[in-house]
């Protein structure tokens, strides 16, 4: 199977390029599900859940998928049967009707990809990935402040000194707290309405901001010295 999706994969990117269904939705998966076997693994999702089998999804939600598995599988029967017979009269051409088919089949797929795994896991809310954003950004900034600075060097990143998996996230609540107060790290909000990955630790971020704030400018240029050299 996987042998396979890679064929079609390839047939579709040359044949509907323009017209393949938007993954758009693959920023919502949470990062360990995105594995270069997952549109294997949601073939045989399909092919377990049209035997009855629920594996990873509960029952009603399985009963609820297994329409959706069944489109697609027939819909892959179909295209397998339509190339083949394509491949022995005129192989180097895929006219309308065989591109039709690999439409509807990227179609089904997207669909059912979508709902399988959001049965399985909490996808995220745009809320959530808009926070993300909102952290990249924040360390984008942090390391060209850092950079500016002098407290790490280009060579430093380039050559993907350990020692900044450290640096650059302490740095980076500094600069959420103090420099950039309206970022991600913004006390101003609730706990939640913070990203996940700051929200458990919002008391004790109001502890180091009100410790931050009586700091002098030189005092402060010292700490993040310091926490740069730090492990």
């Amino acid at each position: 199977q996987a042998h396979l999706l890679a064929v079609l994969e390839r047939i579709m990117e040359e044949c509907i390029p323009t017209q393949r269904h938007s993954r758009d939705y693959l920023v919502k998966f949470p990062e360990e599900l995105l594995v270069d076997n997952l549109g294997n693994h949601m073939l045989f999702a399909a092919e377990c859940l049209l035997a009855g089998t629920f594996l990873e999804v509960e029952e009603a939600d399985g009963a609820q998928l297994r329409p959706q598995a069944r489109n697609l599988l027939c819909s892959l029967e179909l295209v397998r049967t339509v190339l083949r017979e394509q491949s022995l009269s005129q192989p180097s051409s895929y006219p309308e009707p065989v591109r039709a088919v690999l439409v509807q089949f990227d179609r089904l797929f997207a669909e059912f990809e979508l709902s399988y795994v959001s049965s399985l896991v909490a996808v995220k809310s745009p809320e959530e990935i808009y926070r993300q954003q909102e952290i990249i950004v924040l360390f984008c900034e942090t390391v060209e402040r850092a950079l500016r600075l002098g407290y790490v060097t280009q060579e430093m990143i380039d050559g993907y000194e350990p020692l900044l998996m450290f640096t650059i996230p302490r740095l980076a609540i500094i600069s959420g707290l103090l420099i950039y107060p309206e970022g991600p790290l913004s006390l101003e909000r609730s706990p939640e309405q913070m990203s996940r990955v700051f929200s458990p630790f919002y008391n004790l971020l109001k502890k180091i901001r009100d410790l931050l704030r009586v700091l002098s400018v030189e005092e402060l240029s010292l700490l993040e010295r310091s926490l740069c050299t730090a492990e």
